[in-house]
């Protein structure tokens, strides 16, 4: 099997060359999408071997990777941040479990600190049997991947619920993750997601 990586990032200059370089490593691809960074993300990720595509205007986590799923060349594919956060040398963890025959296969944080996220995770539990639904590192057969319908102000947990909708067989594997000194977007954008969970559920 081929394995892309895609990686949003945005203004992750400092960061994601880094990613780039230790996940080339488990990959055959990596993809990094730029949605519209305001400083050199494209450039770093371009140095250290990645191919970019950027957006001119912010679209938001799930149009990056929609747009990484129609463009990468794998048939299965990985999702990881590019903050720093995921461990590339987890990949194989998740790969392994798509080789035994999963289709989406999840990396379950051994901690979400946020309650607005906890909520969520929860919502998306009553239907699909999983913690951590939030995850951004995750495997999934682009054939499965291309089915999905998600949107911009979609959540993860979209990603999770649209998967179940088509039968897909999901796992979770623990990852463990790095703490990330940087600005997190306020938790509030969470509560505005749970519409969108809800919608789903009913």
């Amino acid at each position: 099997m081929k394995v892309t990586a895609i990686i949003p990032a945005h203004n992750e200059e400092k960061r994601i060359g880094n990613v780039v370089k230790k996940t080339k490593e488990y990959v055959d691809e990596v993809l990094v999408i730029d949605d519209a960074s305001e400083d050199n993300t494209k450039k770093e990720a371009e140095n250290y071997g990645a191919r970019v595509l950027r957006f001119e205007k912010n679209r938001g986590y799930i149009s990056a990777i929609k747009e990484g799923f129609r463009k990468a060349e794998g048939d299965v594919l990985i999702t990881i941040d590019g903050d720093g956060e995921h461990d590339p040398s987890e990949i194989p963890k998740l790969l392994k479990e798509i080789e035994e025959g999963y289709d989406l296969v999840l990396g379950k944080r051994e901690r979400i600190d946020r309650v607005s996220e906890r909520i969520l995770n929860l919502l998306v539990n009553f239907k699909v049997k999983c913690k951590d639904s939030g995850t951004g590192f995750r495997a999934i057969k682009k054939e499965l991947a291309l089915k999905l319908e998600i949107r911009g102000k979609c959540t993860c947990g979209i990603l999770v619920l649209e998967a179940y909708k088509h039968n897909a067989k999901i796992k979770e594997v623990p990852i463990k993750i790095r703490k990330v000194d940087k600005k997190r977007k306020i938790a509030f954008f969470h509560f505005y997601q749970f519409f969108y969970v809800l919608r789903e559920l009913i």
